[in-house]
């Protein structure tokens, strides 16, 4: 037994992993014979109906015969003659009040009587300013109508949503408590 070689582990290890893929390789040999069968049984097997296909409803045609009416898709005449009614002076320079909507603004006092009143007026800012009798203010074209020690009465043009204006009328009243 002197005169034997000593085997080494890592050949011990090569020597099972190469028997073990041996065994592996010898099962796949078995075929396909079962999976052949189980295709087989199944393209025998009818398939279930298919629905038939819905029927296809034919519609009645129409014939538009008034093609000599007003299309409603198109404005009116009333809706053309809308710029007959207000509109805003584009050409007018802005005053600095017009860039505040009227629900932000604060009526703060009064300085003069009479037709010499002047409403002072408090931006989101917190700046005063004096406005007097046929001045604008708010977004809407707010042309000021009448002053009195307790508020400013105004009229807005506003979109009638059909191209045109039409006139609202609005106030500011004096605020109580004008911090």
């Amino acid at each position: 037994m002197r005169n034997m070689p000593a085997i080494k582990p890592a050949l011990v290890a090569k020597l099972f992993l190469l028997a073990g893929t041996a065994l592996m390789l010898a099962g796949c040999t078995r075929g396909m014979s079962d999976l052949r069968d189980w295709v087989a049984q199944e393209k025998a097997k009818r398939g279930a109906p298919i629905p038939p296909l819905p029927v296809i409803k034919t519609f009645e045609t129409f014939t538009y015969t008034d093609q000599d009416k007003r299309d409603p898709f198109s404005p009116s005449p009333d809706e053309l003659n809308q710029n007959n009614g207000p509109r805003p002076d584009e050409g007018r320079a802005r005053q600095p009040l017009e860039a505040y909507s009227l629900d932000s603004l604060r009526m703060v006092g009064t300085i003069g009587m009479g037709a010499n009143i002047q409403a002072l007026i408090k931006d989101p800012g917190g700046v005063i300013h004096r406005v007097q009798k046929n001045e604008y203010m708010g977004q809407n074209y707010g042309h000021i109508t009448a002053i009195s020690s307790d508020r400013v009465d105004l009229v807005e043009l506003v979109s009638n949503g059909n191209g045109g204006w039409m006139e609202r009328p609005a106030s500011i009243a004096l605020v109580a408590d004008a911090k």
